[in-house]
């Protein structure tokens, strides 16, 4: 995996997102197993709205995996 291209893709263009996404990536992302962090890359190919939908419990992610890592996320980091 390419970790300069992860953390780039990190950075989002919603403040909301930029406060769990990016802290997660740096606290938390060498500890997840290797299907997590496809998954957590995987997260980060979709659009600002849609995550922004999945964090504030609006819509669910399209997939389990993606919903756990939501849940993962947002229990890490909760603000």
């Amino acid at each position: 995996m390419n970790r300069f291209k992860i953390e780039w893709e990190c950075r989002r263009g919603m403040r909301e997102l930029d406060k769990l996404i990016m802290p997660f990536y740096q606290g938390y992302f060498d500890e997840l197993s290797k299907a997590e962090q496809h998954t957590f890359v995987e997260m980060l190919g979709y659009p600002d709205p849609e995550l922004f939908r999945w964090f504030m419990n609006q819509q669910p992610a399209p997939t389990p995996a993606l919903q756990a890592m939501v849940a993962l996320i947002r229990s890490k980091l909760a603000y």
